[in-house]
């Protein structure tokens, strides 16, 4: 994972409530462990009718959605199945944060864990970024905040995923980086060498 510290960016809205995770990415894109290729599914349902023709209206598709790096959801969003591959086609599209007023537990937990920032606002600083497509926004990892405009939000994020996203680490890595201390801890406690490698 690449350290996150601030995003500034565009939005893309996308103002609908309880998007499961099977509207993000449909199961039959879900034939591979890899990230590779997945922003092809990307509400692929939505984005494309039966012939596979883009529906220009839909919000992805609007040519001033290029190059967005923030999406701006309704409420519950990532609910329904906990797949991975949600996070890693919206990721696979250039996205690196979420924003909305609430997100589904899971969809969260693996957005945390693969450097997708998941952001939620208080209802008033959402109303603003839905009623302003395209507006442009500045997430602040080490502040939290979320600024639009004049307007300055704060955001909740737990200290250990944010200690992760300031440095580009993944839970793993966290624990591979203190290889020493518990190798340390087991020879003074006499309990077998730990060794993940």
């Amino acid at each position: 994972m690449n350290p996150v510290r601030e995003i500034r960016s565009r939005t893309v809205v996308l103002p609908v409530d309880n998007v499961d995770t099977d509207q993000i990415i449909p199961a039959r894109f879900l034939v591979t462990t890899s990230r590779e290729g997945l922003a092809a599914g990307l509400f692929a349902d939505w984005r494309f009718d039966a012939e596979r023709r883009p529906r220009p209206e839909f919000a992805l598709d609007r040519h001033e959605a290029q190059g967005a790096r923030v999406l701006v959801t309704g409420r519950n969003f990532g609910c329904g199945s906990s797949r991975e591959h949600a996070v890693w086609a919206l990721q696979g599209a250039g996205f690196e944060a979420v924003v909305s007023t609430a997100f589904a537990d899971i969809f969260r937990a693996n957005a945390l864990k693969n450097g997708l920032v998941p952001v939620v606002v208080d209802p008033a600083t959402h109303a603003q970024l839905v009623g302003v497509p395209g507006a442009e926004v500045a997430i602040d990892l080490e502040e939290l905040t979320v600024t639009i405009g004049g307007r300055r939000s704060s955001f909740p994020l737990e200290p250990f995923a944010r200690y992760c996203l300031l440095n580009g680490l993944d839970e793993l890595a966290v624990l591979l980086s203190r290889e020493q201390e518990i190798a340390a801890f087991e020879a003074a406690s006499g309990s077998p060498p730990w060794r993940l490698s």
